[in-house]
């Protein structure tokens, strides 16, 4: 038989409820059936997904074919959502993917020039980390896409858009705020520090050597300036994440750290409206200008 989609929706379900009467109940199906479609599914394959009946255990092939089959599954259900987004974007589409540091600054100024300059138009604006851009623009699930660092993709032309040097990110309170010299980095790496993704884009051979010690890592940018809000950590950020920090939270330069965030512009070749995102384009380059 042909393995479908439903196919392998039935067998995650079930492989994350741990049993047939609750997976039948999200699927909307008879108890029986999902395990028939299980069934079906094994003798296809030839060998066991589960060990045992009680379906709460996995087998070794159970284990792959589930992180496989799930990945597909939320690429279809995603696939469905753009098609439908699609259909009723009579005035067009316009799909942006942002790291969150830039997104917080350029999202909502963005959303204002486009929803006044083109009436009824569709906007999906999605902030992720940069690996997740980058895969948006491949698989065309974005138009424009804003990450730090350049990449080469094909299909795919990247802009530079703006730099920002990086600096130490603590409670205003802090004492590296206070005190009157700019703090080093033996000075920030000494206190309790909290490593983020963007630390990976730092060369500095000192901080590297330092910071790779660092026991917390925390990839949500929220999360991490509510973390060091409290005064019992301290990171290091771009300094254009300063401009929506709150008030609790202070940006300061770091002496011997020059290194810079290179933040690009992506913009997709195949994107469906090109004029809508030619000119989106265009005003996200005057605000990385300004």
């Amino acid at each position: 038989m042909a393995i479908k989609i439903e196919t392998l929706r039935c067998f995650c379900t079930v492989a994350q409820t741990g049993n047939l009467i609750e997976a039948a109940d999200r699927l909307g199906r008879t108890q029986s059936a999902v395990s028939m479609t299980l069934k079906q599914f094994e003798d296809h394959l030839g060998k066991k997904l589960f060990e045992g009946e009680r379906k709460n255990q996995l087998s070794p092939l159970g284990l792959q074919v589930f992180e496989v089959a799930l990945k597909q599954v939320r690429q279809f259900d995603q696939a469905v959502l753009d098609i439908m987004a699609a259909a009723k974007a009579e005035h067009g589409l316009l799909r942006i993917a942002s790291v969150p540091s830039v997104a917080a600054l350029i999202f909502p100024k963005v959303l204002a020039y486009v929803t006044e300059r083109f009436p009824g138009v569709k906007v999906e604006l999605r902030d992720t980390d940069t690996q997740q851009v980058l895969d948006a623009l491949v698989e065309g699930k974005a138009d424009i896409g804003i990450a730090s660092g350049q990449h080469a993709l094909n299909g795919v032309r990247s802009l530079p858009l703006f730099e920002d040097r990086f600096g130490l990110v603590c409670a205003s309170d802090h004492r590296l705020i206070r005190q009157p010299n700019t703090p080093t980095i033996d000075e920030v790496l000494t206190l309790p520090f909290i490593r983020n993704a963007l630390c990976d884009l730092i060369q500095s051979p000192k901080f590297r050597a330092s910071e790779a010690q660092a026991d917390v890592t925390v990839h949500n940018t929220h999360s991490l300036i509510t973390m060091v809000k409290t005064g019992d950590w301290v990171t290091v950020l771009p300094q254009s994440v300063a401009s929506f920090m709150p008030e609790a939270t202070a940006f300061r330069e770091i002496a011997d750290l020059p290194d810079q965030r290179q933040v690009c512009l992506y913009v997709s070749e195949h994107a469906r409206f090109k004029h809508l995102t030619e000119e989106a384009v265009a005003y996200i380059l005057e605000l990385g200008a300004a």
